[in-house]
């Protein structure tokens, strides 16, 4: 049964530098790298020591707070590097990677055939448990907590975002298997959600709930469509899971190897030729956009410019992402440039602007902020990017002053980061919204559990 979401609220950003539909395969790279900081909230316990020998698809660490929980290695090879912080926090696991991949054998399986314990020790057995995320915190999933419900966005509408439609392309067995079996984790239903005009192979998958979205960013947001279908309540936990790792885990299920291996979107006006190339998860920035990048005054984000992390081109793949954005570092500063009308800015605000008379525009914006942060200005523009049934406003300042009750009462459970990135976009006083929403999460998981 199909249904529509229709989205009002929100804000579409179009930038110039969206990727054409080719695809590049790229050579391995030399090395690979698993962050523990991709996975929020973990404490990691390492398996692996300097000089281990490892398969793709071996445990590298687990979870210190869930040994069940392991992090496996992208590629095979040898681990050459620990990469350690202050109180000697491991930051990074760096993997010299061989020339010719050998992967770990997981046995293949049937997943109408399993029972739900037998799928969660599978997926613990072969690293694809950190791949199910859970709502309230946006964290791991907590494997001990059922699920009312499981969700998958497979329509992206945040900035030059990849085309799932054209990345998950040829992948139907792989998507049917993955989610025939992770719909045995949960009573209630599989709802999948895809672009009212896609031609997503996930529209024709059997055992899910299918959504039509359509209207502005974040209409894409996993958030959103969580809110508009089966919203959640105090106690209540859904689990949500990216089209592009249901892919990895329906390729484990018919194959029985761990293969990373991701559509990757190189979007950006730094890039000479915007385009997908395939790439494991976790290869080093450089290799992927080799030949390609412009690298002049340029800002590497892995992930969209909303919501992604900063690299460098020494840097490495995010775990979960599937682009790499480049666009022009804002570190130049006009004089007065507050006081005169602007063309090639996106703005929603009429005040000198007039972004809004050409709606259909393509922008080459830069990361200036425009702006330095002051106390918040009560505006009302974030309502009208924000279609959750939320105060933001509030919101964002009761996670600012910790008051855990406000936090819970205003909506602090049916949030990510991700769902203030616009706010945080058209933010007047540059409040870092993402970053406030974070801190608050982490609060009320750490206080309330």
């Amino acid at each position: 049964m199909s249904k529509d979401i229709r989205i009002k609220k929100g804000l579409d950003i179009k930038l110039v530098g969206a990727a054409e539909k080719t695809t590049t395969t790229i050579s391995l790279s030399s090395f690979y790298a698993v962050r523990p900081e991709d996975f929020h909230g973990i404490t990691p316990k390492l398996i692996a020591r300097e000089g281990t020998e490892v398969k793709a698809g071996e445990a590298l660490f687990y979870s210190k707070s869930d040994e069940r929980i392991l992090f496996p290695s992208p590629v095979s090879g040898k681990v050459v590097e620990i990469v350690r912080g202050a109180r000697r926090k491991v930051l990074a696991m760096k993997i010299a990677a061989d020339s010719t991949q050998e992967y770990k054998d997981f046995g293949t399986k049937d997943a109408a055939k399993m029972s739900a314990e037998e799928v969660k020790e599978y997926l613990f057995a072969s690293g694809c448990w950190p791949f199910v995320k859970q709502r309230p915190y946006d964290v791991i999933a907590n494997p001990n907590q059922a699920p009312k419900a499981i969700f998958v966005s497979a329509y992206a509408s945040a900035p030059l975002a990849a085309d799932l439609d054209f990345t998950l392309a040829g992948k139907d067995a792989e998507l049917q298997a993955a989610i025939t079996a992770i719909s045995k984790l949960t009573e209630g239903k599989v709802h999948v959600s895809v672009g009212a005009n896609s031609n997503s192979p996930l529209s024709s998958l059997s055992g899910v709930d299918i959504h039509k979205v359509s209207g502005p960013h974040p209409s894409g947001n996993v958030g959103t469509q969580i809110a508009k279908i089966d919203p959640l309540n105090k106690g209540e936990v859904v689990w949500v899971l990216t089209p592009q790792d249901l892919v990895v885990i329906g390729a484990l299920f018919l194959t029985g190897k761990l293969n990373l291996t991701r559509t990757i979107a190189l979007t950006g006006s730094k890039f000479s030729k915007p385009q997908y190339v395939t790439a494991i998860a976790g290869a080093m920035i450089a290799d992927v956009t080799a030949k390609n990048l412009e690298n002049d005054n340029t800002r590497i984000i892995s992930g969209n410019v909303l919501s992604g992390k900063e690299v460098k081109e020494d840097g490495f793949l995010g775990y979960y992402d599937n682009q790499i954005t480049a666009i022009p570092e804002g570190d130049d500063y006009e004089l007065f440039g507050w006081n005169k009308p602007v063309f090639n800015k996106i703005s929603t605000s009429r005040a000198f602007t007039f972004s809004w008379l050409t709606p259909k525009k393509k922008y080459d914006l830069n990361t200036n902020t425009n702006g330095e942060h002051r106390a918040f200005v009560v505006t009302g523009a974030y309502e009208q990017v924000f279609p959750l049934d939320i105060y933001p406003m509030q919101l964002l300042k009761a996670f600012m002053y910790k008051d855990l009750d406000e936090m819970e009462a205003l909506g602090g459970y049916e949030i990510a980061p991700e769902d203030f990135a616009l706010t945080e976009f058209i933010c007047v006083s540059k409040q870092p919204h993402q970053k406030i929403i974070r801190e608050g999460l982490d609060l009320m998981r750490e206080e309330l559990g």
